[in-house]
């Protein structure tokens, strides 16, 4: 089964550089690599074209965003399952793809996902649940970067370019909650995340951006569950009178 990995770039020469290799040292076989370069002057595609025994299709120009160029990605690809690993985040070790598929043995998930090391101010292994309701995903999201997605799916459901930061938090959310995406966790750190990227240092973005999305996709659900929340205290004012 083919596995496409598609690395997004914007002049990150050394990050991209640490992530090729990381690539290239997966032990699955056989695997798509894409890298989508929005353009890079410091020599980032210099990068690429020494490593063109590795990446088997890349695009140099400039995009309108970070999900434009993963929709980039996206239409180039040929895999059955497609992961985003972009530059300067890398696999945790050399089997990471491996102990993904191992966990999709009869092909029937449309996501499985496992854990992330967090490189930042501080390092951490951050863990996922094995279910995923509305509650969870009102505040957290799954880790692209150690995450399967069935191609089918991400090519029937594009990312929403109009979106800046959690395109692909509403793509998981949806996908999982409206359209019953099967999925499969496993308990095994496949990569590792750095905090610089975009999403991570606009926090009041990300909310503002999760906000509009929540109300236009779920707003009888919040609403519903306000109302029980209300209900349930006056239930418990009524018995404790």
């Amino acid at each position: 089964m083919l596995l496409t990995v598609i690395t997004v770039n914007l002049n990150n020469k050394e990050g991209l550089l640490r992530t090729i290799k990381s690539v290239a040292t997966q032990t699955y076989a056989p695997i798509e690599y894409i890298v989508i370069d929005g353009g890079s002057k410091d020599g980032s595609l210099e990068v690429i074209k020494e490593h063109d025994a590795i990446i088997g299709c890349y695009v140099n120009e400039p995009d309108d965003g970070i999900y434009n160029a993963m929709n980039k990605g996206i239409a180039l690809s040929n895999g059955d399952y497609l992961l985003f690993l972009n530059s300067g985040d890398t696999f945790y070790s050399k089997n990471s793809l491996a102990h993904l598929m191992a966990a999709n043995a009869n092909n029937n998930f449309d996501l499985i996902y496992g854990n992330i090391e967090v490189k930042g101010t501080r390092d951490y292994i951050k863990k996922y649940p094995e279910k995923l309701d509305y509650d969870y995903f009102k505040t957290d999201t799954l880790p692209h970067p150690a995450t399967l997605i069935k191609a089918t799916k991400l090519r029937r459901n594009l990312f929403d370019e109009s979106l800046k930061v959690v395109s692909d938090w509403k793509f998981f959310m949806i996908g999982v909650l409206k359209e019953n995406f099967t999925y499969k966790y496993i308990d095994r750190t496949i990569s590792i995340f750095h905090t610089d990227g975009l999403s991570s240092n606009n926090t009041e973005f990300v909310a503002l951006e999760k906000t509009k999305v929540l109300k236009e996709e779920f707003y009888l659900r919040g609403l519903i569950k306000k109302l029980k929340n209300k209900l349930s205290r006056l239930q418990q004012k009524i018995t404790n009178h």
